[in-house]
């Protein structure tokens, strides 16, 4: 701007300056804001706004005070943006103080800055406090909305108090509130989670009927609990009408079948789908590998499990130790002392780690072998000598 003759005035640093704070640009801003004042220019609240958008509460808190030192009239956005920054550090107690000091100054904190607070407590397992937050706002009219009833959904879920979290979801419904994907994406993880399958597949259902797209967030939940709980069946179809919605699927959903499968003894399934990611433009990572070897070894076929982690590295995926302590592990399982052994030497010579069993597993695996090897050594000279035995050993 400035060589071609232009000279920014507040309103472009102030628009700069919020919109570097909101890309993490947060150094760049503050050049930016200490330009602006060197030439002259009087940040206004728009710019200390923008400027406490970076979310780090030290900063936010000494603008705060500059601001103040520049009798700067504080509004709702500025408090709203620190409270927001000192709940993200973690400093609840500190968010809390800092609406008082706004109720002292006249300014009462709106919906967003009550959610912002609750939504904090929740997280924090402190749901009777946020619970108490939500109550002070009825009573001064304010009322709920969607982001409060996530906030507390959420919490309970948190804290696998699943029948508090359905009474304030069917409270929601009562007062007019329609729940979101977000409100059913909560309830259904942790339905799965406390085994509640059907009860997370009818919710799935009745957001099918409001007329709710779920989004890929929402359809890798049900996808995520379905195959956690071995109902592969209906995983497979979920996600095959995923394929079909239009849906643009990465490598996450593809991982989490191939698991699903892999672990419900569906391997040639579980193979096919892995051949089918190049043919979709996608490449396995090092978790999907994994998933893979383990499967195949558990099935008995530690040889192509092998095949595959050494063409790991065709896809730029490296083996890292994961991948090694499965491998070795899956050698082990099915008799290949040596090659494990041999295969624990590359790992280490990669400087990679084995896990905290493996030594005594591989010790254990190699002392059967060798008395394997030395009695069937012993069978065979007793058999070419003609010796019985029990008279050798006697």
């Amino acid at each position: 701007m400035e060589g071609r003759g232009f000279q920014p005035n507040i309103v472009a640093y102030s628009t700069l300056i919020d919109c570097l704070c909101k890309n993490g640009l947060v150094e760049e801003a503050l050049d930016l804001f200490l330009e602006m004042k060197d030439k002259g220019i009087r940040p206004d609240i728009v710019t200390y706004s923008g400027m406490c958008n970076s979310r780090q509460q030290e900063e936010s808190t000494r603008l705060l005070n500059e601001m103040v030192d520049n009798n700067i009239s504080l509004n709702i956005v500025t408090y709203t943006i620190l409270i927001d920054a000192l709940c993200k550090e973690g400093m609840i107690s500190k968010a809390v103080e800092t609406v008082g000091i706004m109720r002292k100054q006249g300014i009462e904190p709106n919906v967003v800055t009550n959610n912002i607070l609750i939504d904090a407590h929740c997280k924090e397992g402190m749901v009777s406090a946020a619970e108490d937050i939500v109550d002070a706002m009825i009573k001064r009219d304010i009322e709920p909305d969607v982001v409060t009833y996530n906030a507390l959904i959420n919490g309970h879920c948190l804290l696998k108090e699943m029948d508090k979290a359905r009474r304030v979801f069917n409270l929601m419904i009562e007062k007019g509130c329609a729940p979101n994907i977000v409100t059913c994406s909560s309830l259904m993880q942790s339905m799965f989670q406390l085994g509640r399958v059907s009860t997370a597949c009818e919710l799935f259902r009745k957001m099918l009927a409001s007329g709710q797209v779920p989004d890929i967030v929402t359809c890798l939940i049900l996808l995520n609990g379905l195959c956690k709980t071995g109902h592969i069946k209906e995983a497979l179809k979920l996600f095959q009408a995923m394929q079909n919605s239009g849906l643009v699927l990465d490598i996450v959903p593809y991982t989490i079948l191939i698991d699903g499968l892999c672990k419900a003894g569906h391997i040639a399934l579980a193979k096919e789908l892995f051949h089918q990611l190049s043919n979709n433009g996608l490449k396995p990572n090092v978790y999907t590998y994994r998933i893979m070897i383990n499967g195949l070894c558990k099935e008995g076929l530690p040889e192509e499990a092998y095949k595959m982690f050494g063409s790991m590295g065709d896809n730029g995926s490296l083996p890292n130790s994961c991948c090694y302590n499965v491998m070795i592990r899956g050698f082990l399982r099915n008799g290949y002392t040596l090659k494990a052994t041999q295969l624990l030497m590359e790992m280490v010579g990669k400087g990679f780690s084995a896990d905290i069993f493996m030594p005594s597993y591989l010790w254990i695996s190699l002392c059967t072998l060798i008395n394997q090897s030395c009695s069937e050594m012993f069978h065979k000279l007793c058999k070419d000598h003609h010796l019985q035995c029990e008279s050798v050993c006697t």
